[in-house]
């Protein structure tokens, strides 16, 4: 999928939206917005559009305008990264250790894992009836979050850099050694 393409599903999907009641915050609430000024701290990314670091972190029983396309992308950005990585490190690494290690760094539970060391449970909008610390929904978001820095700046590699700067402030997993 294009760029473009990316873009005009994010803007239709943001034009047909409707919400469905929160457990967690209140996308007016002022908590929610210092909530979002601080992950960006975080994240030492500073988002132009923050309506994307809402996506991000908006679960799809909360909302149609959710993480699912972002996760998506973010998922492609971070195995991207991950491989460029490891390849530049070791040329010769078979693919059955490249996909074990990258799949270490982009499967559900070391992005679920990463998302609750950032707090994003506390964070994401989801319906009373979805638990936000469920795996998947962590995994999804934290994935998200990703893709959210990869169409905010319009570059894969803001996204992959915001990952690993991550990986190394926060210590997720030692993964930064693994890759």
């Amino acid at each position: 999928m294009t760029m473009k393409a990316i873009l005009f599903f994010l803007a239709v999907s943001a034009a047909t939206a409707t919400a469905v009641p929160n457990s967690n915050f209140s996308s007016s609430s002022s908590s929610f917005e210092a909530a979002l000024e601080t992950l960006q701290t975080k994240i030492g990314y500073k988002f132009e559009s923050v309506d994307l670091l809402r996506r991000a972190v908006t679960h799809p029983s909360y909302s149609r305008d959710n993480y699912r396309t972002l996760s998506l992308l973010g998922l492609d950005a971070i195995r991207s990264s991950a491989s460029l990585r490891l390849l530049g490190e070791n040329l010769d690494a078979s693919a059955k250790e490249m996909d074990s290690r990258v799949d270490s760094l982009a499967g559900v539970s070391a992005c679920a894992a990463a998302g609750m060391s950032l707090g994003l449970h506390k964070l994401l909008r989801v319906s009373p009836k979805t638990d936000p610390a469920a795996p998947s929904s962590l995994a999804g978001a934290f994935r998200g979050l990703f893709g959210a820095v990869a169409v905010d700046s319009g570059k894969i590699d803001v996204a992959g850099g915001v990952f690993w700067k991550l990986h190394a402030d926060q210590g997720f997993a030692a993964a930064a050694a693994v890759v």
